[in-house]
């Protein structure tokens, strides 16, 4: 029996037609589709995905809630944003650690627009002091950090990015021969994904693939959060 594709186009064609009508009316017009093409698969893709992740490891959640859960909300924060569009036009999915208070932790993450598709590992824009300790980490277990992200197969799945301090963090020396990697505010790494291979039956092996081969990055930074892998 055939493996049922996770996404569907019309998961593009909505988020294609959000970009372009980036309203409040417009949204509610079309809320019907927010629900069948992204709401409803991508909480079906959380449920699927819940006993893959947990053989990778068992500290991570996948939580198939609109709120709360791993499915990032639809609607943006614009507060303290000059952009004052209302919505998201991506979907996004972080299963992250079980410890984890925001989004700003240790997971796996998955992102969808209409012009982009990508798998991200590892941990966005930690806080001073957490980031402090992956590069005390860092630091301490050169080796380690770059078992972490040397490995063959992660290589060729994998590229390191984020944002990056442009001077030296304070207490580590310039010279240092991974100053590069210490200065880094981002511990992530990511691997972009085409539509084919987000519409293809197989996506949820695929994307399964792609997290255990980007978990020793995650692991790495467990380890110095002193957190469980």
């Amino acid at each position: 029996m055939p493996t049922r594709p996770s996404f569907t186009s019309d998961l593009y064609d909505f988020l294609s037609d959000l970009e372009r009508n980036n309203r409040r009316e417009w949204f509610q017009e079309h809320k019907p589709r927010y629900e069948a093409d992204l709401k409803e698969p991508a909480l079906q893709f959380i449920r699927d995905f819940a006993p893959r992740l947990a053989k990778i490891s068992p500290h991570f959640d996948a939580i198939p809630k609109a709120v709360g859960g791993s499915l990032f909300r639809i609607y943006r924060d614009t507060r303290f944003s000059k952009d004052k569009t209302p919505y998201k036009t991506h979907c996004g999915i972080h299963f992250r650690h079980e410890t984890a208070k925001d989004a700003h932790a240790p997971g796996f993450y998955l992102h969808i627009a209409a012009d982009e598709a990508f798998v991200g590992t590892g941990m966005w824009h930690p806080d001073p002091k957490t980031a402090g300790k992956v590069r005390a980490a860092i630091a301490a277990d050169p080796a380690g950090w770059k078992r972490a992200i040397g490995g063959k197969a992660f290589r060729a799945d994998w590229e390191l990015a984020g944002d990056s301090l442009k001077r030296p963090p304070r207490g580590f020396d310039a010279e240092h021969p991974l100053i590069e990697d210490l200065k880094r505010k981002d511990f992530m790494a990511l691997t972009p994904l085409s539509s084919d291979r987000v519409l293809a039956p197989g996506f949820l092996t695929d994307f399964a693939k792609c997290c255990k081969v980007g978990a020793p990055l995650v692991k790495f930074i467990c380890g110095a959060l002193k957190a469980p892998y």
